[in-house]
């Protein structure tokens, strides 16, 4: 594009650049089209007008890919501008769908601004065996260690429920779950991962021997 200019400028024409789209079907700092088009006739001191590719690569936003499946996750990367980098696994129940999304090692939240052709790893669930685990025993716990414990499993908490108002749910305490450990005939009970628990907290710490003793007569449901 300044070799185009300088020529403009030593046959005696202004020159006024245009900035314009991107192209990413031709190189970067070049002409796109020219005003007058090339062999017109023009008089002398015309004003020439260039629409030019940029000089670097726009920004573009990254778009959250969370949840989605591969195949849709790279057609949402392709119509952003942005191309498919790595891609590896990690054992989790949603199998196939994106966990993380990164850029040059880092996780990436969608709405940042990155390069447009920038190449995206993405880390996908590579599913789990068809295993069964014990119930975890979470009474006594607080609510964060408990959460903690669930997801190194790879359970799922769904509800949280009290049977007062507790303003500082992950420092409250479980005194009951379900499923519970054990069934009515002391046999252990068991989960598969992805699967659900639901946990009943309280501001203090039961003791160990009240544990199985205590029955909520009403609940209130807060959110995990």
């Amino acid at each position: 594009m300044d070799s185009a200019v300088d020529l403009l400028k030593n046959k005696g024409f202004d020159v006024i650049i245009i900035d314009s789209l991107y192209n990413d079907s031709l190189p970067l700092n070049v002409v796109k089209k020219q005003l007058p088009d090339p062999g017109a006739t023009v008089k002398v001191n015309r004003t020439v007008f260039l629409n030019v590719n940029p000089v670097t690569l726009p920004m573009v936003e990254m778009p959250n890919l969370d949840g989605l499946s591969f195949r849709f996750a790279v057609d949402k990367l392709t119509k952003n501008h942005l191309l498919l980098g790595d891609t590896s696994y990690k054992p989790n129940f949603m199998k196939g769908s994106v966990l993380e999304q990164q850029y040059k090692g880092k996780r990436i939240a969608f709405g940042s601004k990155i390069r447009w052709g920038s190449k995206i790893d993405l880390i996908l669930g590579g599913g789990l065996e068809a295993v069964k685990i014990q119930v975890p025993d979470l009474t006594g716990m607080t609510v964060a260690e408990a959460r903690d414990l669930l997801k190194d499993k790879g359970i799922l908490l769904a509800a949280i429920l009290s049977i007062e108002n507790i303003s500082d749910t992950a420092n409250a305490f479980v005194f009951r779950q379900n499923p519970e450990v054990y069934d009515y005939n002391s046999t252990p009970n068991f989960i598969q991962p992805g699967q659900t628990m639901d946990i009943w907290i309280q501001t203090e710490q039961p003791a160990v021997d009240s544990l199985k003793m205590l029955k909520p007569d009403s609940t209130h449901v807060l959110k995990p």
